[in-house]
């Protein structure tokens, strides 16, 4: 006969799942970087250590909801990156956290061009 034993509540804070997710995007091919969001119409791209900036969660006791900022390369296929970055996403904070995530949304902020020129449109470019 087995007992169970309660050890307690398990509750994964906003910033760890905004972390996995924000790596999880940038290990995704044709994604430049994270954006920080538009700021008089510039996107500003964000890595390393920003990996949060450009993730928004909302982290219930057994689900998730996730959205992404993002700037991707110039020549990828949009929608084919956005689908593999919404998979990688899902995946990686369903492994590591067990948590389900109901949905990611994606935005796409900017398209880079070069490794230090990202275009938000025809008027606005950010080095």
């Amino acid at each position: 006969m087995s007992e169970e034993i309660q050890t307690g509540l398990i509750r994964i804070s906003d910033d760890v799942v905004s972390t996995i997710a924000g790596l999880a995007a940038l290990e995704t091919p044709g994604i430049a970087g994270m954006s920080g969001g538009i700021s008089e119409g510039l996107a500003k791209r964000l890595s390393g250590k920003n990996v949060q900036k450009g993730v928004s969660v909302e982290v219930g006791q057994l689900e998730a909801a996730i959205d992404l900022r993002v700037i991707v390369n110039f020549g990828s296929k949009i929608q084919d990156v956005c689908l593999d970055l919404q998979q990688n996403v899902r995946e990686a904070v369903e492994n590591m956290t067990g948590l389900t995530v109901i949905e990611v949304n994606v935005k796409v902020e900017g398209v880079a061009f070069r490794e230090d020129e990202v275009i938000v449109d025809d008027a606005h470019r950010v080095k």
